[in-house]
């Protein structure tokens, strides 16, 4: 670090703000969210191919892959509501994503996935793995139900080397967050162990913040949130519960944090061996 005497400070910064913010000012021309997407348009899949969206939620996804691509597709996902919001939206859409294609949405978890061995040409994950204790199941389960030669594309956020342990304590606790399946390095371990193959680890930065901000000011607002909850943080608190109120906060901060390196996004292209040498009997209840 090169550190201005306060002299030099108050005589050589104010000769380059100007031009300093007007350079910031330029986009670096980010990716958004919908990145992923492309990449998987990169497999070349066919339409028709078996597509797995692993902590679905809402259906949001899944109904992407389908539409977008033709591929049949069933979610999973451990939350009930989450099931029946889902099919719900789905037969909304069927129509539009060629009727009989239209996904399909199963309770289960990634741990115990109800598919069978071998089944699946691709494994979409989002954002759902920092919350399971057992990686290593995960990804055995992941790599139990491609087909030799499949894919996966798993995207999570991590811990960065900027988050204080305090700071990480209380996000992770009030987001239900797994310290160790919120670093890297466990993930890593976990993928070998499975014997999948990272084919490829995309590091986004601050990419789908920058975006997002240039395009609505979404983290932008969530900073701003942040700084309401925590100057009216009795009202809030009496308003909607303490629970809610650190729900709130946690997910303002999740934004926040990713913009300033305090988390990091992360993208892996994973696929299957081509030759399989046999995971052990199936879990399964469902044949995509």
């Amino acid at each position: 670090m090169v550190a201005w005497s306060l002299e030099q400070a108050y005589d050589a910064y104010p000769r380059i703000e100007e031009q300093f913010e007007a350079d910031l000012d330029v986009s670096l021309s980010p990716r958004g969210s919908n990145m992923l997407l492309e990449l998987v348009g990169d497999m070349k899949l066919a339409r028709g191919a078996v597509a797995l969206d692993i902590g679905s939620g809402e259906g949001a996804h899944a109904m992407q892959l389908a539409g977008r691509f033709g591929f049949r597709v069933t979610g999973i996902d451990p939350v009930a509501r989450h099931i029946a919001v889902a099919q719900a939206a789905a037969k909304e859409v069927a129509d539009e994503v060629a009727g009989p294609a239209a996904p399909d949405f199963v309770l289960g978890t990634v741990e115990q996935l109800p598919i069978c061995d071998g089944t699946v040409d691709l494994v979409w994950c989002r954002d759902v793995l920092v919350h399971v204790e057992d990686l290593a199941e995960a990804y055995r389960e992941i790599r139990r139900v491609l087909k030799p030669g499949g894919h996966g594309l798993i995207y999570q956020m991590f811990a960065g080397p900027n988050l204080e342990p305090g700071e990480a304590s209380w996000l992770w606790t009030t987001m239900g967050v797994v310290p160790a399946s919120a670093t890297p390095a466990t993930t890593v371990a976990a993928i070998d162990a499975s014997g999948l193959r990272i084919d490829e680890r995309i590091d986004l930065g601050s990419e789908w913040g920058e975006f997002a901000q240039e395009a609505s000011g979404h983290p932008g607002r969530k900073l701003l949130h942040a700084a309401r909850l925590q100057r009216q943080k009795d009202t809030f608190i009496d308003r909607y519960g303490q629970a809610a109120y650190d729900m709130m906060l946690g997910d303002c901060l999740w934004h926040v944090y990713a913009m300033i390196g305090k988390l990091v996004r992360r993208v892996y292209l994973l696929s299957a061996p081509a030759e399989m040498d046999g995971s052990g009997p199936g879990r399964a209840t469902v044949e995509p």
